[in-house]
């Protein structure tokens, strides 16, 4: 191809691979793509066969692809490695074409999940924007994160300053959404991110809260005093007292820049680049999932391990539950049929934690069922005793699978990302039990299993209880 064409731009490098000229549009393509001439080659596609001629030694003639963020480019490349270790690398063709509009969906589904991986407090929050839950780490985070978890029910924003702003209560989502913010005992300034909890044809159905800080805080440096004879830490909360803290910040940070990577925020990129970064942002929030599975193991399994008791609804929860899991659900076509409004079931329970192990078997079913199937959420008023169960029409689980579902890392064969942790039901029902109730499992194979939560009645209460109709349910969190 080089014999008659005409040559559009040429550029050499050296033995190292620094691109020592171009001329014309090669020398502006390095520069769109962030880099200089003389300079390492910025142009990921052009750099990757570069480096193959250089390595083997042999003439390469192929076609870049590439973006200088505003325009496709195809060329047609000719390299040659010359008697210095360098190459000559000339262009014979240049094709230009305008990008693609950009998904905005998919923007924001990618920001969402830098947000999610660099936040350093995160809460759910009802359709009004008062507290659900709410986790969190960071030595100057301790007085806010005590305040609203005792404020569960609030408005996030009276546990918060937004700067420029007075209301005390929440101002409409989409004008809090990138505020800037203070927080009680912290000097760092604070970003807020709300993801709505989206429901097709209606309002949002609750929110993800994230506040990100404008820098990370260094994790503290323990000096033992003079005289002190330092043992090593191998009691109970190692990994959720010292190495959780210290693991999150630089895994989330992975997680963030691999996204931002993926995305092409910070430049064009060749896709299967874009594909590596989607790799390691995947394996990063597996890798974090396992480390706050870890800690959460700590917990449960401590020796002062307790619960906070309070009167809730169980019907309440598992709505709630239901609208949090919405989306995800929706991107399989799995339908989840929750307690209707109008249905209650008085208990004697913690909210968040009732919350936390509800998230983990509606999860698990989404994760497991068949695409286009439905879950079921039912209530069953056993006297002394609240039952929530969760249902689904998955591959449902033999008597040998059954007896181990609950063991510790156990995840029934599966492997990979896929596969969890195999806490999930371990420390569920370690919660369960720890409110004074129980988790079980009634399945058989190919019918689906039923995985029912109970918990103490609260026989007080006045508000009636309604039950439905039992049906199959949920694969197991292996």
């Amino acid at each position: 191809m080089t014999g008659e064409a005409a040559i559009l731009a040429q550029a050499r490098t050296d033995a190292e691979g620094i691109l020592l000229s171009a001329s014309d549009v090669l020398s502006a393509l390095q520069r769109d793509c962030g880099g200089e001439v003389p300079g390492r080659i910025a142009i990921p596609a052009l750099a990757e066969l570069e480096a193959k001629a250089r390595e083997f030694g042999l003439k390469l003639g192929r076609t870049m692809r590439a973006s200088n963020g505003r325009e496709a480019i195809s060329a047609w490349l000719d390299i040659i490695p010359d008697a210095e270790g360098g190459c000559l690398i000339s262009a014979t063709s240049w094709q230009v074409s305008p990008l693609p509009p950009e998904d905005q969906a998919m923007v924001s589904a990618h920001r969402a999940e830098i947000d999610r991986a660099l936040a350093e407090v995160t809460a759910r929050l009802d359709a009004q924007q008062c507290l659900l839950t709410v986790e969190g780490n960071g030595a100057d985070l301790t007085e806010v994160l005590e305040a609203m978890r005792a404020g569960i029910g609030q408005p996030w924003t009276d546990f918060v300053s937004i700067e420029g702003a007075s209301h005390r209560q929440p101002m409409h989502w989409r004008l809090l959404d990138g505020a800037m913010l203070r927080l009680a005992g912290s000097d760092r300034q604070w970003r807020a991110s709300l993801i709505p909890v989206e429901v097709p044809g209606a309002d949002p159905a609750g929110f993800e809260l994230h506040l990100t800080a404008d820098v990370p805080l260094p994790p503290p440096l323990a000096v033992p005093a003079a005289g002190t004879i330092v043992l090593p830490n191998n009691g109970q909360g190692l990994v959720g007292r010292d190495i959780a803290p210290v693991l999150r910040q630089p895994i989330a940070r992975i997680i963030a820049n691999a996204e931002t990577i993926r995305t092409r925020m910070a430049g064009p990129l060749a896709e299967e680049y874009s594909q590596y970064a989607a790799d390691i942002a995947a394996a990063g929030q597996h890798l974090l999932a396992l480390v706050e599975d870890l800690a959460d193991l700590e917990v449960v399994e401590s020796d002062d391990f307790n619960t906070a008791p309070d009167r809730i609804d169980l019907a309440d929860v598992a709505r709630r539950a239901s609208g949090i899991l919405a989306v995800r659900a929706q991107e399989r076509g799995i339908a989840i049929d929750a307690p209707k409004q109008g249905e209650h079931l008085p208990a004697i329970a913690e909210f968040r934690r009732v919350l936390q192990v509800l998230l983990n078997l509606v999860g698990n079913a989404i994760r497991y069922a068949p695409d286009n199937s439905q879950i079921w959420i039912r209530l069953e008023d056993a006297g002394t005793r609240a039952r929530l169960i969760v249902a689904d029409q998955g591959p449902g689980l033999s008597e040998e699978q059954q007896a181990k579902v609950f063991e510790k890392f156990e995840r029934l064969g599966r492997s990979g990302e896929d596969g969890g942790s195999g806490l999930g039901l371990y420390i569920s029902r370690r919660l369960a039990r720890a409110m004074g109730g129980e988790l079980t499992v009634e399945s058989a194979p190919g019918q689906g299993a039923r995985f029912i939560l109970e918990v103490p009645a609260d026989l007080l209460a006045l508000a009636p209880t309604t039950a439905r109709p039992d049906e199959p349910a949920q694969a197991a969190d292996e």
